[in-house]
């Protein structure tokens, strides 16, 4: 076979792959659970899944708990498992202004410096020191994914939210490379909100910073 051909061929593909829409994935609020903190809240139980998410491994529990801020709480935060080394929740900017929390945005499992919150379940309540975040939003995606699109893990990129009649752009949506994930971009429900991605028709694409 020619070899312009052959390159021809793998350029085309190549670039429908790169042009293909990212699937999305709205992120409720959530917690997540140490061992520890999960057998205060939850003595004597062990984590009874409810439903896979996308991500292999990772589930919405049927555990829930509820949130209680210095200036009001939020009911039925479902635990999503598989449990962590460190407990953490994450929650929109709507939501801390409820709770009256000054919840910083950052990436999960970064939560030196961030507040506290107490958590009640049916059978116990606890003090988190620290752990609550907003996420910054960002795109799961495994190595071959991010060869395809050009991309390094760590990096920032904007991403198109199209095709729901109020177009928006996002910067700074960092990627996350690791073997095994699944290509999915996750942005909570304020964000989700602002651009309808719940809408029919919605897809992410990468886009070229202006």
């Amino acid at each position: 076979m020619d070899k312009q051909l052959v390159e021809n061929v793998v350029t085309q593909v190549l670039d429908e792959m790169r042009a293909r829409p990212i699937p999305l994935g709205i992120s409720n609020r959530h917690i997540h659970l140490s061992p520890e903190d999960f057998e205060r809240l939850f003595p004597g139980q062990t984590v009874t899944i409810k439903k896979a998410l996308l991500q292999p491994g990772y589930f919405a529990a049927e555990q829930t708990v509820t949130l209680v801020g210095p200036k009001g709480q939020l009911k039925n935060v479902r635990l999503l498992g598989p449990l962590r080394g460190a407990s953490q929740v994450e929650i929109s900017r709507t939501d801390a202004r409820t709770l009256g929390i000054a919840a910083p945005l950052r990436m999960s499992g970064n939560l030196a410096g961030t507040p506290g919150i107490r958590l009640v379940s049916p059978y116990a309540e606890i003090d988190l020191p620290n752990g609550v975040i907003v996420a910054q939003r960002h795109i799961h995606m495994s190595p071959l994914d991010a060869l395809v699109l050009r991309v390094s893990h760590g990096d920032n990129v904007c991403v198109a939210i199209e095709g729901t009649g109020r177009r928006v752009i996002f910067d700074d949506v960092a990627i996350r490379v690791a073997p095994g994930l699944l290509l999915e971009m996750h942005i909570d429900t304020d964000e989700a909100n602002a651009c309808g991605a719940d809408e029919p028709g919605a897809r992410a694409r990468l886009v070229p910073r202006a």
